[in-house]
């Protein structure tokens, strides 16, 4: 079974999409604080009998980038699938009231890990290399293309990053075997709005959604599981929206 390594997977997206893929993949669980909720991931996969391990790895730090990749695929084979989920928002700030320590952590993170887990998984995926191919589905945000005015410009714009090196990427590697993909979830119901600073956030947004509901982490890991499936082999290069038509 080949090894599926899901970036901040003890929690909301990346934790619904370990257990979902769990049947098609070994799940490579990463995490970077919370090792109980991480370890809760792999004993829910592995009592249901599929294969997975936590390795925690600050994704922003090269070094522990390259360790997560070798110990995945020490303990669970070869890497074939990498959904990079880990993400932080930098609390809520106007642009006139950010901390510089605040953007480069935000930037660290959403961009600058991204594009490491993204090498990584090049070196070992690319036909290029000597690999068999792959998938890699990048977790951006409708923030994007909204912009985050009054709350999270600054994550907004690391997640445009990710968005345009989605598009980059895929076209860089697309005959080399592998596909590069994003998701664009819009208003979902998970721990992010919490720890941004406000647990309401979703149910006060929405009413600003056409579909009158936030989503929830299951149904943005639907849309990320087909995008790593062979349904979407003729896909790559795409931002796919998840966002209740907002």
């Amino acid at each position: 079974m080949d090894t599926l390594i899901i970036t901040g997977a003890s929690r909301g997206i990346g934790a619904a999409v370990a257990r979902m893929a769990a049947k098609q993949y070994s799940i490579a669980v990463n995490y970077s604080r919370d090792e109980a909720a991480a370890a809760e991931v792999v004993r829910r996969i592995t009592s249901a009998g599929g294969r997975a391990v936590a390795i925690c790895a600050d994704v922003s730090v090269e070094q522990d980038v390259m360790r997560l990749f070798e110990e995945a695929e020490k303990q669970l084979g070869p890497v074939r699938a990498l959904v990079n989920d880990a993400g932080i928002t930098g609390g809520f700030s106007r642009v006139d009231a950010l901390a510089a320590e605040t953007l480069a952590r935000v930037f660290a993170v959403n961009v600058t890990g991204t594009i490491l887990c993204s090498r990584e998984a090049v070196r070992r995926m690319s036909t290029r290399n000597g690999g068999q191919g792959g998938a890699i589905v990048n977790v951006s945000s409708q923030a994007a293309k909204i912009g985050g005015a009054g709350e999270w410009v600054h994550y907004a714009a690391s997640k445009g990053a990710v968005d345009t090196f989605t598009i980059g990427l895929a076209r860089e590697v697309a005959m080399e075997g592998i596909r590069v993909n994003a998701v664009s979830p819009g208003l979902i119901s998970t721990e992010l709005h919490a720890m941004a600073g406000e647990p309401g956030r979703a149910g006060r947004m929405a009413p600003t959604i056409p579909m009158q509901r936030p989503g929830t982490a299951d149904e943005v890991a639907e849309g990320i599981l087909w995008l790593l499936s062979p349904a979407a082999s003729y896909v790559t290069g795409v931002i796919l929206p998840i966002s209740g038509g907002r």
